[in-house]
């Protein structure tokens, strides 16, 4: 049986999966019997957005464990600014130099999905927001991806590798409804046989109009129908939207709730809040910008030191009122 195209968990904490680079910095620093005592500090200098989220440290501080190394970051999900340091790493650099590429690989893409989320989530209020972007990206980050996107404030994941504790929400695939002669045979056997518990969500938009689908699932008891239209097909999803909001209404399901999915967009969430009870979100979560996050030397055997373009000595970041922040000596 083939292996996967990954790299094991044992690999990446003996320092295997690195830069090349390090490998040959660490044999001329053992050849030439230097380990400089360094302070190292991870910072990005540009943002997609006004801000993003730090997110990934729980990786990292699994990664280093056992070092000895001293760690100070900012907690998991919190709010950081260009140029803010994130994470400072002390001690021998031969110790760690090696683990650089995997530190900022953790942290650049968690912290990227983390920030996306974060950003919807705020356009959407209040909204409900799940992540459904789990399979836009390789299966073994699912749990990453997962974590990452709860951080950033979603309701709810799709995938069930995600972390213990985070809830789980899905409604129905096309598949399954395609599996029945009609829509409302395949809603009836949903809600016969489906969990108690799992919310009676119907997919409607698989063969018909809209509108005829979710009132088929009305009938069928549903508590909401998602839509998930085709770009193809859509036209104009606002009228969709409001024709199927007055058909529930009007026909006596005003409680049955509208779940948008299929490509949502930061603008589709804009454009739809007023009408839509909750989204269905993939690759704007999960495929999101990472942060371009860089770890640098500020300082060698004590002394402030930062190569050109940078600010030397360790730093310490201050939120102060009025929403203004500011990153001083430490």
């Amino acid at each position: 049986m083939g292996r996967f195209a990954t790299v094991d968990d044992d690999t990446i904490r003996r320092g295997e999966c690195t830069d090349i680079y390090f490998v040959r910095t660490e044999e001329v620093l053992r050849g030439s019997g230097k380990n400089p005592q360094v302070a190292m500090e991870v910072t990005a200098a540009a943002l997609p957005d006004e801000w993003a989220i730090v997110c990934g440290l729980d990786d990292v501080i699994s990664l280093l464990e056992g070092l000895p190394l001293t760690v100070e970051a900012m907690p998991e999900g919190s709010v950081f600014y260009p140029g803010e340091p994130v994470l400072r790493i002390e001690g021998g650099y031969r110790e760690f130099a090696r683990y650089e590429t995997a530190v900022l690989g953790f942290l650049c893409h968690a912290s990227g999905i983390a920030t996306a989320a974060a950003h919807i989530r705020r356009l959407a209020g209040t909204r409900a927001i799940f992540s459904f972007g789990s399979r836009r990206q390789h299966p073994a980050l699912a749990r990453m991806v997962e974590r990452a996107a709860w951080i950033g404030g979603v309701d709810g994941v799709s995938n069930t590798c995600a972390p213990e504790g985070i809830p789980l929400v899905g409604t129905m695939p096309h598949s399954l409804v395609m599996c029945y002669p009609d829509v409302g045979e395949a809603f009836t056997a949903f809600d016969r046989f489906a969990d108690p518990g799992v919310p009676r969500i119907f997919l409607c938009d698989t063969w018909c109009d809209e509108k005829r689908e979710s009132m088929t699932g009305a009938r069928c008891g549903a508590e909401g129908v998602r839509l998930d239209t085709p770009r193809s097909r859509r036209g104009n999803m606002r009228a969709i939207l409001e024709e199927v909001r007055w058909e529930l209404d009007s026909s006596g399901y005003p409680g049955v709730k509208i779940v948008l999915s299929g490509g949502i967009s930061r603008e589709d969430i804009v454009a739809y809040r007023d009408i839509v009870d909750a989204f269905g979100v993939g690759g704007a979560i999960a495929n999101a910008p990472v942060i371009d996050f860089a770890m640098d030397i500020v300082a060698i055997d004590g002394e402030p030191c930062a190569k050109r373009g940078k600010r030397s000595g360790k730093k310490q970041v201050w939120r102060l009122p009025g929403e203004k922040h500011q990153t001083l000596p430490a």
